[in-house]
């Protein structure tokens, strides 16, 4: 992921490298929501996966978890939630994005029910929720930089202008 992507096809915004990385299990998961008053929440959601269809789906286990009344509000009044994801070995992306739908029952709520509590035991499941992705940026280290250097290349610390002046001057 090179440079700072930004794509709002749904049907192509989730790249093979991003499924691979919202799918291993060593990617750190972080779901952010607003509240009501739009106070931040963010949480590790170890149960984040991509779908077959491009969507992001989120397990959500605890019915009266501060995630699942912030994703009903997000449903409600079309408010855009983030997903990071971040891999030890420096891949980091933002996905944003909208929930779309919340499956309480029906083939694809009991397909992931079964499978959650054939993995957790005896474990209720509140809903599966779709999110939409809007826009995938690659939030890496490296990437940022590119960006920064390409789009602000005046933004330098004063130290990294002097030194070499004064390597100069010496």
């Amino acid at each position: 992921m090179s440079g700072i992507k930004k794509v709002t096809d749904m049907n192509a915004i989730l790249s093979a490298e991003t499924i691979e990385l919202i799918n291993d299990p060593e990617t750190v998961k972080v779901l952010a929501t607003v509240d009501a008053k739009g106070n931040p929440h963010a949480v590790v959601k170890k149960s984040l996966h991509a779908a077959s269809d491009g969507t992001i789906h989120l397990l959500e286990i605890l019915e009266a978890s501060a995630s699942q009344r912030n994703l009903t509000a997000s449903l409600w009044f079309e408010r855009c939630v983030a997903v990071l994801l971040f891999h030890g070995d420096g891949r980091q992306v933002q996905i944003k994005g909208k929930p779309v739908h919340c499956h309480v029952s029906g083939p694809l709520f009991l397909d992931h029910y079964a499978r959650l509590r054939e993995r957790l035991g005896d474990v209720d499941l509140s809903g599966v929720w779709v999110i939409e992705p809007d826009e995938v940026i690659d939030e890496s280290y490296a990437a940022r930089k590119d960006w920064q250097q390409s789009e602000h290349p005046v933004f330098i610390h004063l130290d990294r202008i002097a030194k070499p002046q004064a390597e100069a001057a010496a």
